[in-house]
């Protein structure tokens, strides 16, 4: 695996989004993508974390809660995935905070449950 920056990631993961898309149509569960699109980006040389812990740390506490993020692509972007009728805006506030907690530039939400696949991709940047 080469390195990547964070904007060419951007690129490749929309493009492994639509062929998941194109190929199953809406109305799975989100499982169903996140598995889908995992081994799409695999099979493109990525290394893909699914279902990674994300500790929640408040003042000198550590607290495991069970926070997962759906996909890490290349210990870089974080792709959340949703299969709902309308995205809302606590799911960018949900993305906007996985950053932060991970520590990561980069979130790509997606809701693949719409009939308008390349509306429902939104780019989330932290400005650590």
């Amino acid at each position: 695996m080469f390195i990547m920056h964070e904007n060419d990631l951007s690129y490749i993961i929309p493009g492994c989004i639509f062929k998941v898309y194109n190929t199953t149509g809406p109305g799975l569960l989100e499982s169903a993508y996140e598995m889908a699109l995992a081994y799409e980006l695999r099979k493109l040389g990525l290394e893909v974390e699914t279902q990674v812990g994300l500790p929640f740390q408040y003042e000198s506490i550590q607290l495991d809660l069970g926070y997962r993020l759906d996909i890490v692509v290349n210990k870089k972007v974080i792709v959340e995935i949703k299969s709902i009728e309308t995205l809302a805006d606590v799911h960018f506030k949900q993305v906007t905070t996985y950053l932060k907690l991970a520590d990561k530039r980069l979130g790509i939400l997606v809701n693949f449950n719409t009939s308008k696949i390349d509306s429902s991709i939104k780019r989330i940047v932290n400005n650590l």
